[in-house]
């Protein structure tokens, strides 16, 4: 028989060896080991403080007699039927602040990934731009922008907006602070970004040959827009519209300064209730039932929307 020839070319292929039983577990573990650190991270800051403020929402007392665990549940009617209006009234604002962002943030994020060219990592920054600033300066601004002797309320009352606005009960006669049109538009400026970002990401990835294909196909723009662009970017809408409207509905800073007492959300009832009334199981119920009713309708809207892919 021929000897096996020594040539780089003739040699024979080596058969990998074949794992221990030992390194075979412990090659199946490397995952969870990785995972390890994210999961105490959740469990140390996320789960802990769910379930401190579980056990502080059913306590009854008082700061001088101290609290304890009764499982007191009828402080969560109690909560809803004093400040039910409060919740419908943070759910409307987040949600047309969602719809305004969705509105602003689409055409914006289109001409970023589509029409921008070299202008795109420019357009990105700007875009990230008011995270180089503190949110509370940022909203400290609009009260400037929106100032009784402003440019921007002067043109409108000569424009005679305002007067239309104030009918619609959006605006107080011929100012914009204290009403809730300030509040709104604190929360689209502050959380855009927010909405652009998936939007863009989404957008991006979609293959450029698709809509030439499209044209072949002789479709309108608005054809290619409705049955190709759109559908492609809807895990994009969906994650823009959930990082946009969870967050603005348990906002306060915005309500706290750039409205009045009757544009109050439910998040300046929780923080005055946690830091200045110091009623804490009324709080953590206020706290938890806002964080049920925005499950339910994130719950609801991902399934109508037909899509659990987030950007």
């Amino acid at each position: 028989m021929a000897a096996l020839s020594t040539a780089p070319s003739g040699a024979p292929e080596e058969t990998p060896p074949v794992p221990s039983g030992a390194a075979a577990r412990r090659r199946r573990l490397v995952p969870y080991w990785l995972l390890l650190p994210g999961i105490l991270w959740l469990l140390v800051f996320f789960a802990a403080p769910m379930v401190y403020q579980a056990s502080t929402s059913v306590q009854t007392g008082s700061l001088e007699t101290g609290y304890r665990v009764t499982w007191h549940f009828a402080t969560y009617w109690d909560a809803f039927r004093e400040y039910d209006v409060f919740y419908l009234r943070s759910l409307i604002y987040a949600g047309i602040a969602t719809v305004l962002c969705l509105a602003i943030g689409y055409p914006l994020a289109y001409t970023i990934a589509f029409k921008a060219g070299r202008w795109r990592n420019v357009l990105l920054v700007m875009v990230i731009a008011p995270f180089f600033t503190s949110f509370l300066i940022r909203t400290l601004a609009w009260k400037t922008i929106l100032a009784d002797d402003g440019y921007v309320v002067t043109a409108l009352d000569k424009l005679h907006i305002l007067n239309v606005t104030a009918s619609l009960g959006i605006t107080a006669d011929d100012r914009v602070l204290a009403t809730p049109l300030a509040v709104v538009c604190g929360l689209t400026y502050n959380f855009l970004p927010f909405m652009i970002l998936p939007l863009y990401t989404s957008l991006e990835r979609i293959d450029p040959r698709l809509h030439e294909a499209a044209g072949d196909l002789y479709a309108r723009p608005f054809t290619t827009f409705r049955k190709v662009t759109f559908p492609m970017s809807l895990p994009g809408v969906v994650a823009g519209t959930l990082l946009t409207f969870i967050p603005a509905s348990g906002d306060y800073i915005n309500a706290e300064l750039l409205g009045s007492p009757s544009e109050q959300m439910i998040g300046n009832v929780i923080q005055s209730k946690f830091l200045t009334v110091l009623d804490y199981p009324t709080a953590a119920a206020l706290s938890f039932m806002l964080m049920a009713a925005i499950l339910v309708i994130v719950s609801v809207y991902i399934r109508k929307a037909g899509t659990e892919e987030l950007v």
